[in-house]
């Protein structure tokens, strides 16, 4: 799972056919890390469900959701519950997504909209929050397009990527860079001391993989891009991520495996 927001060799280094996903329904229980003082926030908890499935014969198919309840300093609290699904065509040929963002159960943030892949630009042809038509480089990935690339690259043994990043969040309009770290790999090796949900990956390949998103319209004083929030966890080579660590500066959240379900593979010879 990499956000709805989820790196590539920089420009136009695609995933090879090789990388295989699998297909799953992940739930994270998310608890409040570390925090500062100015993030104002007393508590935090939540769940997050990803639930992917296609491949790349028939494309991919992601259903994300992500409750949060805060409370904050002053004895207030609120329910953040971000919805959102969407579909990309086998090699990245076009992205259709929709996301909703409800505060307390009203929402305040709706957008719809398809991107295509083009010769030298991909195009987004936008539904919510209005009728609107841009363009974004040709470099640009899509969120499965991304994984799968960062897959490619981890397996190759590069540790460093950057890319930018499309995924139809906010208004539909950002386009967001990039830059990853991929660590050693790793063998999950729990010597029969976990649970279920934890066992199912027992004996699986993965890599620790960061990956931080900046907002390039945004810069501080001094000209130096900081990052709008990072993204930590563990990336199995099929795709599964765990541990997670959502770190957006001066207040962290992390989020535990609470449930993991696989679902029937479909044929494809691509894979």
């Amino acid at each position: 799972m990499i956000g709805q927001g989820t790196p590539v060799l920089a420009a136009g280094a695609g995933a090879s056919a090789g990388q295989k996903l699998a297909p799953h329904r992940a739930v994270y229980d998310m608890k409040l890390g570390d925090t500062e003082e100015q993030a104002g926030i007393a508590g935090l908890s939540g769940r997050m469900v990803y639930d992917f499935s296609g491949n790349a014969c028939e494309g991919y198919s992601v259903n994300f959701r992500f409750v949060t309840e805060f409370q904050d300093t002053n004895g207030g609290s609120q329910i953040t519950d971000l919805q959102t699904t969407s579909f990309e065509e086998p090699a990245a040929a076009s992205y259709q997504f929709l996301s909703k963002t409800f505060v307390d159960q009203k929402l305040v943030e709706e957008t719809r909209g398809t991107a295509h892949a083009g010769a030298d630009a991909r195009t987004v042809e936008l539904k919510q929050p209005a009728e609107k038509s841009l363009e974004i480089g040709g470099d640009v990935l899509f969120p499965t397009e991304h994984l799968l690339a960062i897959l490619k690259a981890a397996d190759e043994n590069v540790h460093f990527l950057a890319a930018d990043i499309y995924d139809g969040a906010e208004t539909g309009e950002k386009v967001y860079a990039t830059t990853t770290v991929i660590g050693a790999r790793a063998v999950n090796d729990l010597q029969g001391n976990a649970d279920a949900v934890a066992a199912s990956l027992d004996g699986e390949t993965y890599w620790p993989v960061t990956v931080a998103y900046f907002d390039p319209s945004k810069d501080d004083a001094s000209g130096e891009l900081m990052p709008v929030y990072q993204l930590a966890f563990r990336l199995y080579e099929n795709g599964i991520s765990s541990h997670l660590k959502l770190d957006y500066g001066d207040f962290t959240i992390h989020g535990k495996m609470a449930s993991l379900e696989l679902y029937e593979e479909g044929d494809c010879p691509q894979d």
